[in-house]
């Protein structure tokens, strides 16, 4: 059981003194769009987008677990815009396993981001169902939330950017979304048993599958800056998804933030989430992933300390394994039930495991910079 206080018996104690410590600044490069209305509007505006909409057709808009930038504003945008063009749209949530496997998670998990009914004014449909939409050639059933498998026209919004465990052409977006998240748990669980090795081939399948069987309109595919901040919005045509989703993905790898560093002794991170990565926090970045993965990105960190989780984690803690030291605070507002049905989904059980747990934590602040 573990207490309230967790006292170690080692030799000299745990309080010694720190290392001066100075604070450095890292400078990138950071295209930005400051009016996300205006950029949906002119992406609406293409033939090739708003002739896929038809008056009075139910669309079914999906809407996932990471955290970006503005979801909320660009997911309004994109709802204001098929009611203009005659649709009604819904939302449900395109998440996979998240939320902890249920209807009700995975609705909390999108209010945290803003997106609710009273937010957009127009229903949220979440359910665990789904229905298998076809096969692949080797008998894998596809899985499609049954909310979308039953509408007139299905919309995806996601992030693209690197996968955390797997390299590809196409790794976490709009192809991720349209076989994982739209999956639910039952497809997300049957495409993990391939391996997540498998995934820089056996996800397109999926997604084609998906795109043939179902009137698939379009992906609206959202890149980011090294600050987190919206870089690009462009919205691509289900039959393009395949061609231009690899070219949004390199630009989201030449603006990712980097630590300018080839080795690190400590790397001390104050907050990990499920908004901030599908790892809690991004082996691109930190340069260490699970154990089974083989990973390199020209960064060595010796140890690393996560301080807190964010509260649009709702408590899945899932990557805590990949630290080596965290705090009570941080183990506290686990819920491992959302983080164990994470990890076993995935089949990345030690993404789950437990770090050393210290009792309490100093942040470093810019008091402490300047003495």
């Amino acid at each position: 059981m573990i207490q309230d206080t967790i006292k170690v018996e080692i030799a000299g104690g745990l309080d010694f003194s720190l290392s001066k410590m100075v604070r450095v600044q890292q400078k990138f490069n950071a295209p930005t769009i400051d009016d996300i209305e205006s950029a949906v509007q002119k992406e609406f505006a293409r033939e090739s987008i708003k002739n896929k909409v038809s008056s009075g057709q139910k669309i079914a808009v999906g809407c996932g677990s990471r955290g970006i930038a503005n979801i909320a504003a660009i997911t309004k945008a994109v709802i204001h815009e098929l009611i203009k063009l005659g649709a009604e749209p819904f939302i449900f949530p395109c998440m996979g396993s998240h939320g902890a496997a249920t209807a009700v998670g995975q609705k909390q998990v999108l209010a945290g981001y803003g997106i609710s009914e009273e937010t957009m004014s127009v229903p949220i449909r979440a359910s665990m169902n789904t229905e298998i939409v076809g096969y692949l050639d080797d008998g894998t059933p596809v899985h499609m939330d049954a909310q979308a498998a039953n509408a007139d026209g299905i919309v995806v919004i996601n992030r693209i950017k690197p996968h955390t465990s797997f390299r590809g052409a196409t790794e976490s977006g709009l192809t991720k979304m349209l076989a994982i998240g739209i999956g639910k748990i039952n497809g997300a669980a049957t495409y993990h048993q391939h391996g997540m090795d498998m995934f820089p081939t056996l996800l397109p399948k999926v997604r084609d599958v998906n795109l043939d069987q179902r009137n698939v309109l379009f992906g609206v595919g959202i890149v980011e800056n090294a600050f987190d901040q919206t870089a690009i919005i462009e919205i691509i045509p289900a039959e393009q998804i395949h061609e231009k989703e690899p070219k949004l993905q390199l630009l989201a790898k030449e603006n990712m933030p980097k630590l300018n560093f080839s080795k690190i002794d400590v790397l001390i991170i104050e907050e990990m989430g499920k908004n901030i990565s599908g790892a809690g926090f991004d082996p691109n970045i930190t340069g260490r992933n699970r154990r089974a993965v083989a990973w390199k990105n020209g960064l060595h960190v010796k140890k690393i300390v996560v301080l807190g989780i964010t509260p649009e984690s709702h408590g899945n803690a899932t990557g805590i394994g990949g630290a080596d030291v965290t705090t009570m605070r941080l183990y506290r507002d686990m819920d491992l039930s959302a983080t164990y049905a994470n990890v076993i989904t995935s089949m990345n059980l030690d993404g789950a495991a437990i770090p050393i747990i210290m009792n309490s934590c100093l942040l470093y602040t810019s008091d402490a910079a300047d003495e």
